[in-house]
């Protein structure tokens, strides 16, 4: 009886207020509604032990952590409220386009591939630098790119699977073999796209002397090590800044001398191929996101650290900052941390 009394009341409520209920879910509906920008929300760190296991590894003390923005997809309601929030910031969607005809899924599958490609690097040189066993297993070449002013059948996310039948080793054995192409000539390239193998007639242009054709391209590397190690970020966290961070994770969980010496320790930066730290956008919000998790040290790379400092110094933040250049460089400055 009092469910049934219950019922009748909501069905009341429903029948005297449903013009109100109606204009709330519309409302909603359109507050909901998808606009052109990111939503930057501040910052945070993330410990990152748990997103990567090396068998038999080294315990630690302390932990690394990765620095980290939070990006949602902008709506009405999250626009709107950006201007109430000081520290919510609009980023337009064009500034992570490339060319103007990138969608969305572009840039996410441009992410993704910079995530494995940090992951790539950071496994090559934790296990070198640790002195264990990395082999090469796999690599593949995507075009993350295409000209509007260049025809081309080559489209974003395809994988190029080889050239003139020819495969190659690198990125730069594939621009050097269209250097021998002369403008106005054709490569044949087989792609796999969406894991259909096409043959493609791709032109060849020329751009101030340089033989080119209208795209650019990413490596992804695999590696096989010993011992087995296993990388597990969440689509969300892609990127390349964690490349840093994720290689001291590696790198300390593979030797008998913990890094983290106890300390809570977070940073951001690429790693490129010859094992520099490279620069990131957005390291104000890590900074602060570090400080307000009561993280130790922050790791900055050399070409952040005038910023970095300059806000450190502004928001009177405790953090320690240490400016690195290299990965050797960075585990010879925690391997000094008293």
């Amino acid at each position: 009886m009092q469910i049934k009394k219950i019922w009748n009341e909501i069905k009341t409520t429903i029948k005297e207020e449903y013009k109100f209920i109606i204009a709330l879910f519309v409302l909603y509906i359109i507050l909901q509604f998808p606009l052109n920008y990111y939503i930057v929300t501040g910052g945070g760190i993330s410990d990152i032990s748990s997103r990567i296991d090396v068998a038999e590894k080294n315990p630690s003390k302390g932990s690394f952590n990765i620095s980290y923005v939070i990006e949602r997809k902008g709506t009405i309601l999250t626009y709107g409220l950006s201007y109430l929030i000081p520290s919510w910031e609009r980023e337009s969607v064009d500034n992570y386009k490339y060319t103007e005809e990138d969608s969305i899924e572009d840039i996410e599958f441009r992410s993704d591939l910079d995530l494995k490609t940090a992951n790539g690097q950071a496994t090559y040189w934790a296990y070198t630098l640790a002195k264990k066993e990395v082999n090469l297993i796999n690599e593949n070449l995507y075009v993350i790119l295409t000209f509007k002013e260049y025809e081309t059948p080559l489209q974003v996310q395809d994988r190029i699977i080889s050239m003139d039948g020819n495969s190659y080793h690198s990125l730069k054995e594939y621009k050097d073999y269209i250097q021998t192409k002369e403008k106005g000539s054709t490569i044949k390239v087989l792609v796999d796209r969406k894991g259909k193998e096409l043959e493609l007639d791709v032109p060849v242009y020329e751009e101030k002397g340089v033989s080119i054709i209208g795209i650019a391209l990413q490596y992804v590397k695999e590696y096989e090590t010993n011992p087995d190690v296993d990388i597990h970020f969440r689509r969300s966290e892609s990127g390349p800044s964690g490349g840093l961070i994720t290689t001291l994770e590696i790198y300390n969980q593979l030797t008998e001398k913990d890094l983290t010496k106890g300390y809570k320790i977070a940073g951001t930066g690429t790693i490129e191929p010859d094992g520099t730290i490279g620069e990131i956008g957005g390291i104000e919000h890590k900074i602060l996101g570090a400080a307000h998790a009561k993280a130790d040290y922050f790791l900055v790379p050399k070409d952040n650290y005038k910023a970095a400092k300059k806000y450190q110094e502004e928001k009177k933040l405790k953090i320690k900052l240490i400016e690195v250049k290299t990965i050797e460089d960075a585990i010879e400055k925690l391997e000094n941390l008293k």
